[in-house]
């Protein structure tokens, strides 16, 4: 296994019902099709949010590459791409660890470091509940998944630290 294509979402971006489809424990697989929109279901989910859908501002964003970038030196894991985007976040990393423990480090220290910088309210939650977790078991898949990230996701969106000096 050489890495893993890791994504996840901000809070209530993208919910089951929405026009652009969704995933589910039986909509999952690569290439298949997701769940159908259902307008419905869509209100019913935007209505138990906790809190609005929460989007990565250009300061978020530096934060959280950072804060990716920091627990991937920590960790001793190498990340292959990273782009953050306003709704989500696409990493292709190699680690010794288990994809979801990668994922919850990125999502806790994220969270931490936009607390910290006050871009996040305490009772937020920054994340929606999992994410992706795609295991690259070849040179070609891992090409293609950094290929994805770095090329497929649109231009690089802008970041701002936010203090000057960072």
């Amino acid at each position: 296994m050489l890495g893993y294509l890791i994504t996840f979402h901000t809070y209530g971006s993208w919910l089951h019902g929405d026009a652009k489809g969704s995933v589910d424990k039986e909509h999952n697989t690569p290439h298949s099709p997701t769940l159908a929109p259902d307008p419905r279901l869509h209100a019913r989910r935007v209505a138990s949010l906790r809190h609005p859908p929460v989007d990565l501002d250009a300061r978020r964003r530096f934060v959280v590459d950072a804060a990716i970038r920091e627990v991937a030196a920590h960790r001793g894991w190498n990340i292959a791409a990273l782009h953050v985007r306003t709704t989500h976040v696409h990493v292709v990393v190699s680690a010794r660890a288990s994809p979801e423990r990668v994922m919850c480090d990125f999502k806790a220290y994220a969270t931490r470091r936009m607390r910290e910088e006050g871009l996040l309210e305490p009772e937020s939650r920054a994340w929606s509940h999992h994410g992706s977790t795609r295991y690259l078991r070849s040179e070609a898949s891992f090409g293609r998944a950094v290929h994805y990230v770095v090329n497929e996701q649109g231009q690089a969106l802008p970041m701002e630290s936010p203090e000057p000096g960072h």
